[in-house]
């Protein structure tokens, strides 16, 4: 009997070492690492630039977004291909903002479908809400732990790691409500709550593995 095909989402806070986790889980179950990938899958499906689709993802606007990178130049026609693709986007010659939230959810979808993958970030544990084939994960910490974490790794004072996690924490909470009218994230909205105030990466990965199905 072939085994079933392994989905699991990793969503994190800025500090949690949730991307060393992710990646863990990747490479102790042999399933593909995906983050800025979904994103590249979405903007081939639109033929825009990377960049620019990402950037909705950080509030900015398309057409800030145009004006910026292209500078007057003709905007791309929409490929043959498109058409073709799982994405339930409308097509336009310049996608509004919701047409883009739209295909990067639908490139989420799609990726999960081929299975035996790890999706870091995106909120792709929303995208896939509801799915019985799908471990959705979130990593955290205190904020005493992830200013600490956070104050090392960038070499920051107190008071600019506090800048950074105040304004990481709050696009994030923004990002779920744009992408996925998620007023309050609460940890029924995932399969596995992992704490890493005292528990380094590698126990993590055990305890992902393990709800995931490691044989």
């Amino acid at each position: 009997m072939a085994r079933a095909k392994r989905i699991i989402c990793v969503s994190h806070l800025t500090g949690a070492e949730g991307e060393a986790v992710a990646r863990g889980v990747a490479e102790r179950l042999g399933l593909r690492y995906l983050d800025e990938e979904i994103i590249e899958t979405a903007a081939e499906w639109v033929d825009l630039d990377p960049s620019m689709v990402g950037e909705v993802e950080r509030r900015k606007s398309l057409m800030t977004r145009i004006g910026e990178s292209m500078r007057g130049q003709a905007l791309p026609s929409r490929p043959d291909t498109a058409s073709q693709r799982r994405s339930s986007v409308v097509h336009r010659e310049t996608p509004a903002d919701e047409d883009l939230r739209t295909v990067i959810r639908d490139a989420i979808r799609e990726t999960a479908e081929q299975g035996n993958v790890v999706i870091a970030s995106h909120a792709a544990s929303m995208a896939l809400a509801g799915r019985q084939d799908v471990v959705r994960v979130l990593v955290t910490a205190s904020l005493e732990t992830r200013l600490r974490r956070i104050s090392a790794e960038r070499n920051l004072d107190q008071q600019r790691a506090e800048k950074v996690l105040v304004e990481q924490d709050a696009a994030r909470a923004e990002y779920m409500k744009r992408f996925y009218r998620v007023d309050i994230e609460l940890p029924t909205h995932y399969d596995l709550v992992v704490n890493t105030d005292n528990l380094p990466p590698e126990r993590a990965v055990d305890l992902i593995s393990l709800a995931a199905g490691e044989t």
